[in-house]
């Protein structure tokens, strides 16, 4: 937990005369579980598309395991092995819940483009392991069942589910989730937490957005806490609970 993953330092960006995240400095643990939290309006995707320049920073920098992200394009900044989500389910259509996990393997096809198109040995050996892989990863979330149907006709709920295990056929070494527990009902959240420790326990950073309050407490290692694209508070979840500031943040809302 000593090597830093990620590390903004004094990242800020605005959208005319408003101040979306403002100097935010933080550094996140390699193989640590951090969780981003804050009121609505505090920031907290903006922060995640900065980290992934989908937005460009007017200042401060974002590096990556010591390497400055700058001016890296959002798919280079992706092949270098940071992966996220977003916080509606973006699940391409016309394709099976299967074949949404397997296109999250595309960084990483060593076949090239006429051997798939001819079919050969490699390339079908290359296929049957990334679907033998994908099809791991459904059994993992409970969708095995799902891995032939039109991954649009799964509930929203599912649909969140999915997107996990497709960004975790990237192979990332830092994962980025935007709200994954939205729309899942209290058995899935719960499944959610034990996939979410999972993938931290494999060896991958990974860093949450999340409104479920009973979620990041029970999984996090590290909140980070913002309010109106400040940061507020950071330490343990028990640091956070007993934090004034935050309460404060939260107007009264139960962090806990």
């Amino acid at each position: 937990m000593s090597e830093i993953a990620l590390e903004l330092a004094d990242v800020s960006k605005s959208f005319g005369g408003v101040r979306a995240v403002d100097h935010v400095s933080f550094a996140v643990p390699h193989c640590g579980l951090t969780a981003v939290i804050g009121p609505n309006g505090a920031g907290k995707t903006t922060l995640f598309n900065l980290v992934t320049n989908l937005y460009p920073a007017d200042k401060g920098d974002v590096r990556f395991y010591g390497e400055s992200l700058r001016g890296l394009p959002p798919g280079g900044i992706a092949a270098k092995g940071l992966i996220r989500t977003f916080q509606s389910a973006r699940i391409f259509p016309g394709m099976t819940a299967l074949d949404n996990v397997m296109a999250g393997a595309h960084l990483h096809i060593r076949t090239y483009a006429w051997q798939q198109m001819l079919w050969l040995a490699r390339a079908r050996r290359e296929e049957q392991g990334l679907r033998a892989r994908a099809q791991a990863l459904l059994d993992l979330v409970g969708l095995s069942a799902f891995g032939n149907a039109a991954a649009t006709d799964l509930p929203m709920g599912a649909q969140k589910l999915l997107e996990v295990v497709r960004a975790l056929m990237a192979e990332p070494r830092l994962l980025l989730l935007d709200e994954p527990a939205a729309g899942l009902n209290d058995a899935e959240t719960a499944e959610l937490a034990e996939l979410l420790r999972a993938i931290r326990d494999s060896g991958v950073t990974v860093i949450v957005v999340e409104h479920n309050m009973s979620l990041v407490m029970g999984v996090a290692d590290q909140v980070v806490v913002l309010d109106a694209g400040k940061l507020v508070a950071i330490g343990s979840p028990r640091e956070i609970q007993q934090d004034k500031r935050v309460i404060a943040a939260y107007v009264g809302e139960e962090i806990a």
